[in-house]
């Protein structure tokens, strides 16, 4: 089993940050790595609520888990502390068995110096899909959370 953990300080109230991570249009912003675009197909953030998101490459490539250029997901939110905890499983659209089975993603909201303290955890990682590869994709992430939180983005 393959897991990554990424942390990342933000100067923002817990409580805003966890709304950005349950708002479909913010999810769009910081939920993808640099170099692709997101489009939120489905998003209901309650427990059972499910979601489903694609993430193309700005660039043509060959490289993407579910078409040349796209990395398509659906999942399901599992456990949502307010302020707190989300908890999502998550599963590519892929041909691709070594890209196959879903995964865990926690993230956790901690206080800290006057912010928050972000723990993105995630578990169960396919074998094909490289933990550095993934931790890099995580940082980029919560760095652009950082800032849509830090900055007057975010309700």
């Amino acid at each position: 089993m393959n897991s990554t953990r990424v942390s990342r300080r933000m100067k923002a109230p817990r409580a805003k940050v966890y709304r950005a991570i349950l708002d479909a249009h913010a999810v769009t912003t910081w939920m993808v790595p640099d170099g692709m675009t997101s489009h939120v197909h489905a998003f209901e953030p309650r427990e059972g609520g499910a979601f489903r998101i694609s993430l193309t490459y700005d660039a043509p490539t060959d490289t993407g888990k579910t078409t040349a250029n796209t990395d398509t997901y659906h999942g399901r939110f599992v456990k949502l502390v307010p302020d707190e905890q989300v908890v999502e499983v998550v599963e590519f659209e892929t041909a691709n068995p070594e890209m196959q089975g879903e995964m865990t993603i926690t993230f956790s909201l901690s206080d800290a110096d006057g912010g928050t303290e972000v723990v993105a955890v995630h578990d169960d990682l396919p074998p094909a899909l490289s933990p550095a590869d993934n931790e890099t994709g995580w940082r980029m992430s919560l760095d652009k959370l950082a800032a849509l939180v830090e900055g007057q983005g975010t309700r």
